[in-house]
């Protein structure tokens, strides 16, 4: 199954205080290098979601990612969410693995394990523990519902309108819970 990675990197780190993308983690990387980094190790075609006007050289991202650019970024996550989708366009892949720029533990195996169950016409979410996580994975025919998101909600929308189709994967990674919202959780 071909999946193509869309990590999501354009919020405003209100909650931080600061650009948590910049924070350093404990291997010296900072905190979007690292979660990108990691999809980087298991899937070809990864793109970046950033503020418009960034570049990913500033952030230090790995040339071979794709920048897309969120000109509305300031409207919330679904904006955001809706620039990534739309630039699946040119994408062969069968589905699209929406991770979060601040959850740097999420396992390369886990990552691998949910793309393996991906399909087109499916929603794949792992759960840990019983709570649902990230990345949630999304099939080809939900791109263009995605592409329509709008507001702060995120995909969540797309989820629950498509519940038959949901496949829950149990995971023994914690990583696919954890998010980085303050900066004692990053530093080294």
């Amino acid at each position: 199954m071909s999946v193509v990675a869309l990590v999501l990197a354009a919020g405003s780190s209100v909650r931080f205080g600061a650009d948590k993308r910049r924070s350093l983690m404990a291997d010296g990387r900072s905190l979007l290098v690292h979660s990108v980094e990691s999809a980087c190790a298991v899937f070809d075609d990864v793109r970046v979601v950033l503020r418009e006007g960034e570049r990913g050289v500033d952030l230090g991202l790995p040339a071979r990612c794709r920048v897309v650019s969120s000109p509305n970024f300031t409207l919330g996550m679904g904006h955001s969410l809706a620039a990534g989708a739309a630039s699946l366009a040119d994408s062969e892949a069968q589905a699209v693995a929406i991770l979060l720029g601040d959850m740097p533990w999420v396992a390369s195996a886990t990552l691998d394990l949910l793309a393996r169950e991906a399909s087109g016409s499916t929603i794949v979410l792992p759960c840990h523990a019983g709570r649902q996580g990230h990345p949630v994975l999304f099939g080809r025919d939900f791109w263009p519902a995605l592409a329509r998101l709008k507001g702060d909600e995120g995909a969540r929308s797309v989820v629950k309108a498509n519940p038959a189709v949901c496949v829950r994967l149990e995971v023994q990674d914690a990583g696919v819970l954890q998010d980085v919202d303050r900066p004692d959780a990053v530093r080294p």
